[in-house]
Protein backbone atom coordinates (compact mmCIF):
# COMPACT_ATOMS: atom_id res chain seq x y z
CA UNK A 1 0.00 0.00 0.00
CA UNK A 2 1.24 3.44 -0.71
CA UNK A 3 1.79 5.92 1.71
CA UNK A 4 1.58 9.76 1.09
CA UNK A 5 4.32 11.60 1.83
CA UNK A 6 3.88 15.09 3.96
CA UNK A 7 5.85 18.03 2.90
CA UNK A 8 5.91 19.91 5.82
CA UNK A 9 7.98 23.04 4.21
CA UNK A 10 6.03 23.02 1.04
CA UNK A 11 2.56 23.49 3.36
CA UNK A 12 4.38 25.88 5.58
CA UNK A 13 3.47 29.71 5.39
CA UNK A 14 6.32 32.16 5.53
CA UNK A 15 5.62 35.09 7.91
CA UNK A 16 7.05 38.37 7.03
CA UNK A 17 8.36 39.87 10.77
CA UNK A 18 8.95 43.65 9.95
CA UNK A 19 7.03 45.86 8.50
CA UNK A 20 9.52 46.80 6.15
CA UNK A 21 8.72 43.52 5.35
CA UNK A 22 4.89 43.05 5.27
CA UNK A 23 5.20 46.89 3.03
CA UNK A 24 7.74 44.71 0.14
CA UNK A 25 5.89 41.48 0.20
CA UNK A 26 2.63 43.52 -0.86
CA UNK A 27 4.34 45.92 -2.97
CA UNK A 28 5.48 42.15 -4.96
CA UNK A 29 1.83 40.61 -4.92
CA UNK A 30 0.32 43.65 -6.61
CA UNK A 31 3.01 44.13 -9.28
CA UNK A 32 2.83 40.65 -10.14
CA UNK A 33 -1.20 41.29 -9.98
CA UNK A 34 -0.47 44.39 -12.54
CA UNK A 35 1.89 42.32 -14.49
CA UNK A 36 -0.70 38.76 -14.79
CA UNK A 37 -3.52 41.19 -14.86
CA UNK A 38 -3.04 44.83 -16.37
CA UNK A 39 -2.56 48.19 -15.50
CA UNK A 40 -4.86 49.55 -13.57
CA UNK A 41 -6.69 46.50 -12.32
CA UNK A 42 -5.77 47.13 -8.40
CA UNK A 43 -5.45 50.19 -6.73
CA UNK A 44 -5.66 51.18 -3.15
CA UNK A 45 -8.42 53.02 -1.79
CA UNK A 46 -8.25 56.78 -1.31
CA UNK A 47 -5.96 56.51 -4.63
CA UNK A 48 -6.88 59.51 -7.04
CA UNK A 49 -5.75 57.72 -10.46
CA UNK A 50 -6.34 59.66 -13.12
CA UNK A 51 -8.34 56.11 -14.68
CA UNK A 52 -10.69 57.01 -18.43
CA UNK A 53 -12.89 54.45 -17.63
CA UNK A 54 -16.58 54.88 -18.86
CA UNK A 55 -19.05 53.88 -15.84
CA UNK A 56 -22.79 53.37 -14.87
CA UNK A 57 -24.08 54.65 -11.74
CA UNK A 58 -25.03 52.12 -8.86
CA UNK A 59 -28.23 54.94 -7.48
CA UNK A 60 -26.44 55.36 -4.31
CA UNK A 61 -24.05 58.74 -4.98
CA UNK A 62 -21.82 57.61 -2.06
CA UNK A 63 -21.08 53.95 -3.01
CA UNK A 64 -20.59 56.00 -6.56
CA UNK A 65 -17.61 58.06 -5.16
CA UNK A 66 -16.32 55.21 -2.75
CA UNK A 67 -15.75 53.17 -5.84
CA UNK A 68 -13.39 55.89 -7.38
CA UNK A 69 -14.59 56.30 -10.80
CA UNK A 70 -18.16 57.14 -10.48
CA UNK A 71 -20.25 53.84 -10.12
CA UNK A 72 -19.56 50.34 -12.03
CA UNK A 73 -17.39 49.77 -15.03
CA UNK A 74 -18.90 49.68 -18.19
CA UNK A 75 -18.51 46.87 -20.21
CA UNK A 76 -16.88 44.69 -17.61
CA UNK A 77 -18.13 41.91 -15.56
CA UNK A 78 -18.84 42.59 -11.79
CA UNK A 79 -19.67 40.46 -8.89
CA UNK A 80 -21.05 41.85 -5.88
CA UNK A 81 -21.41 40.10 -2.88
CA UNK A 82 -21.76 41.17 0.91
CA UNK A 83 -23.55 38.97 3.69
CA UNK A 84 -27.19 38.51 3.44
CA UNK A 85 -29.85 41.01 3.21
CA UNK A 86 -27.29 43.57 2.58
CA UNK A 87 -28.71 45.23 -0.57
CA UNK A 88 -26.65 43.11 -3.14
CA UNK A 89 -29.22 42.41 -5.21
CA UNK A 90 -30.91 46.04 -4.75
CA UNK A 91 -27.62 47.44 -6.11
CA UNK A 92 -27.01 45.43 -9.08
CA UNK A 93 -31.07 46.09 -10.08
CA UNK A 94 -30.54 49.67 -9.90
CA UNK A 95 -27.20 49.22 -12.31
CA UNK A 96 -29.38 46.86 -14.76
CA UNK A 97 -31.80 49.88 -14.78
CA UNK A 98 -28.91 52.97 -15.23
CA UNK A 99 -27.67 50.85 -17.87
CA UNK A 100 -31.15 50.16 -19.71
CA UNK A 101 -31.75 53.68 -19.95
CA UNK A 102 -28.74 54.17 -21.93
CA UNK A 103 -29.70 51.57 -24.39
CA UNK A 104 -27.17 49.17 -23.18
CA UNK A 105 -27.30 45.73 -22.79
CA UNK A 106 -27.25 43.62 -18.76
CA UNK A 107 -27.23 40.23 -17.49
CA UNK A 108 -27.88 39.40 -13.80
CA UNK A 109 -26.86 36.14 -12.56
CA UNK A 110 -28.70 35.03 -9.48
CA UNK A 111 -26.60 32.82 -7.47
CA UNK A 112 -28.18 33.11 -4.57
CA UNK A 113 -31.66 32.50 -5.74
CA UNK A 114 -32.97 36.11 -5.04
CA UNK A 115 -35.36 36.71 -7.41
Amino acid sequence: MATKKSSAAANEIVKPQSDSEKKAAVETVMARIERECGKGSIMRLGENADMNVSAVSTGSLTLDLALGIGGIPRGRITEIYGPESSGKTTIALHVIAEVQKAGGEAAFIDAEHAL
